[in-house]
């Protein structure tokens, strides 16, 4: 996690496996692939929740719920994270409200159900099961497809403002080519930019 000044104010950027609540005027912001942040608030209280988590399955049983699969722990920690935080700081679960996004398919691969491709669709599902059961209301959400997103959660109205990112195949690329892209992803994450081939 980085916490940066900048001319709007704070804004701390996520990353995968990272959470950060606040009662704060601030902006959240972090970038997804297949992983889905949930970001939650409580209008009342004016407490807010971010996390940025990946389910590490590749396939699950249709019968079994997700919240329950070896998976779903993890998720489900993820997700008690967040609003145990959020009551810490005196939110109340009644007035909870969530947004969520991710949970994109952005490799091809040769498979087709058993392959990391499912993992997105793992992660879509689990975040949604995981609210209903919760009883926690998704305001609005924009998960699945096959495109990444930049993602920035502003706790002063609770907008969620998400860019879509072109696909950019690193198939057939170098080493070196590929640690540049990395490197290139990282630092506009950090700067809140986007480079001008997307």
């Amino acid at each position: 996690m980085i916490v940066r000044e900048e001319t709007y104010g704070k804004r701390v950027v996520l990353f995968p496996g990272d959470h950060f609540v606040t009662d704060k005027k601030l902006r959240i912001s972090t970038l997804l692939g297949s992983c889905v942040s949930a970001c939650l608030y409580d209008p009342v209280n004016r407490v807010v929740g971010m996390n940025h988590f990946l389910l590490s399955t590749k396939r699950y049983n249709d019968d079994m719920p997700l919240v329950l699969s070896e998976a779903g722990r993890y998720g489900v920690h993820a997700m008690e994270l967040i609003i145990n935080g959020m009551l810490k700081l005196g939110a109340q679960r009644k007035y909870i409200k969530a947004k969520v996004c991710g949970g994109s398919s952005l490799l091809k691969t040769q498979k087709d159900e058993d392959s990391f491709r499912c993992v997105g669709r793992v992660n879509c599902a689990f975040i949604q099961e995981f609210l209903r059961n919760d009883g926690i209301t998704i305001v609005s959400s924009d998960l699945g497809g096959d495109l990444g997103r930049v993602v920035h959660f502003d706790t002063r109205d609770y907008a969620l403002y998400i860019r879509k990112i072109r696909k950019v195949s690193l198939q057939g690329l170098g080493a070196r080519d590929k640690e540049y892209w990395k490197r290139e992803l990282k630092r506009h994450l950090d700067e809140g930019t986007t480079p001008d081939l997307w």
